[in-house]
């Protein structure tokens, strides 16, 4: 990890020591420090930043335009703003003029630290976020897949190479991963793509049905069988038969499977003719079928059968980065389909979406996506139109090790909200009624939030 870079414009030489000894955690930081706001401007138009640390009410004039003017040529800088001489209105003119957080001295560095290591952090994700962006127009798209990982590369290519070939193949991967969108892919580049493609959930029909669906029936085999059917079998001659859910089939349709995959010949129930079928199977599971054998509920000789080539779809959870070209390729698509002017999502809520396990895979985000794509009332996908659950989960994902985004909010509104409350009490001498007034709280409220920061009305009198 690059060592972050900051700027620091403070005239006062022992206190620009102190930020650096309290900053000296954060990686080995880069330090630039200049003595004036014109320095510093010039620093800005030179080279580029981390974050500007800038102490302001030192006797310096044009203190809030050379604010003004930083963030005009970084639109996206994190600035800390500290001051000898802090108020509410030095306080909101910093931070209309684009001030990431404002501290008042004497500064306490662990205040120091937790604020630059947010907004260095901040800075970090959204840079992730903008690279992510830009790697969507590179040729990471496979079909109907998007994938830059080094996992789904690899399927990718397997993909690739057998494809043309005839060989059976097994697809596993958890619920979700994709695993139709595989076996159509390699029907798509077969010699078999001008054949049918016919899909079947081994699970979603009941037993007693299957062996009918699978190769069909003549009249009067059974009671309702009024005419002749075609099962999925020899309809998909010429083709690609996709058996999804391999593990669900019962065990007496396993052996004739395995009869018909080794002679390429079916036989409809009821019927006595042996009819040739020209068929490719691609199936696919998300069950263990190795610890199926071991209990005696999948045959092990079908599963050597089908297991010609194994395509292994990583979750979601293991493909890294791949989340953001997932996010803005099925943004573009179903604002196309929703006819939304809504192509992206906001940093925040990325890092969100990066954090949560996914238990339901590609499938799952496509849910969150299109719900959050509906509730969205601008431009862009937000925290707001993100499901609650998933926002609490995704907390809950980054708890472990370093501290995360939702960790580093709480403790920062914890301390805007206490030290305002501290300076309106102050101004109000402890009067509850104009107190509330002034800040536009309904005075329960107030009160509420005082119990939460433990400030008593005696103290401001």
């Amino acid at each position: 990890m690059r060592k972050p870079r900051i700027l620091v414009v403070e005239p006062d030489v022992d206190a620009a020591q102190q930020y650096r000894d309290a900053l000296v955690v954060l990686a080995s930081p880069d330090f630039t420090v200049v003595p004036a706001a014109e320095v510093g401007l010039a620093a800005l138009r030179a080279e580029s930043f981390d974050l500007l640390l800038v102490n302001i009410g030192r006797g310096q004039p044009g203190d809030f335009d050379a604010l003004r003017q930083a963030r005009e040529i970084d639109a996206e800088l994190p600035i800390i703003v500290m001051t000898a001489h802090p108020s509410v209105d030095s306080a909101a003119a910093a931070l209309r003029l684009g001030a990431s957080d404002y501290l008042a001295e004497p500064i306490d560095p662990e205040a120091l630290v937790e604020g630059a290591t947010r907004l260095l952090g901040e800075r970090r994700m959204e840079e992730e976020y903008e690279l992510l962006r830009r790697q969507i127009e590179r040729p990471y798209g496979f079909d109907d897949m998007s994938g830059g990982s080094q996992a789904m590369r690899k399927v990718f290519e397997t993909i690739e190479q057998v494809a043309e070939s005839d060989v059976d193949v097994l697809v596993v991967g958890e619920t979700g991963t994709g695993k139709e969108l595989v076996a159509r892919s390699i029907h798509r580049r077969s010699r078999r793509a001008d054949g049918p493609f016919v899909p079947v959930d081994c699970g979603a029909i009941p037993e007693n049905l299957l062996e009918s669906e699978f190769y069909g029936h003549e009249k009067g085999a059974f009671t309702g069988a009024e005419s002749r059917r075609i099962g999925l079998l020899e309809y998909a001659d010429g083709g690609t038969f996709f058996l999804d859910e391999l593990g669900e089939l019962p065990m007496l349709l396993q052996a004739k499977l395995l009869r018909t995959l080794q002679e390429r010949k079916i036989r409809r129930v009821g019927g006595r003719e042996e009819i040739d079928v020209d068929v490719r199977i691609v199936a696919a599971t998300a069950r263990n079928l190795d610890e199926m054998i071991r209990k005696s509920a999948f045959r092990q000789d079908l599963y050597y059968r089908i297991n010609v080539v194994r395509i292994d779809l990583p979750p979601l959870r293991k493909r890294g980065d791949d989340i953001g070209l997932l996010i803005e390729y099925l943004a573009q698509r179903y604002g196309r389909e929703m006819g939304r002017e809504i192509k992206s999502i906001t940093p925040e809520a990325y890092q969100v979406l990066k954090q949560y396990r996914w238990p339901g895979n590609v499938r799952e985000l496509q849910n969150v996506l299109r719900r959050a794509m509906a509730l969205a009332k601008g431009p862009l996908i937000t925290l707001d139109d993100l499901p609650d659950d998933i926002i609490a989960a995704a907390g809950e994902a980054g708890t472990s090790g370093e501290v995360g985004f939702f960790q580093l909010r709480d403790q920062h509104m914890s301390q805007f909200e206490n030290q305002y409350l501290s300076e309106l009490l102050t101004r109000h001498h402890g009067d509850v009624r104009t107190a509330a007034i002034e800040a536009k709280l309904p005075r329960g409220t107030l009160y509420r939030l005082m119990k939460k920061h433990d400030l008593d009305t005696a103290s401001f009198r």
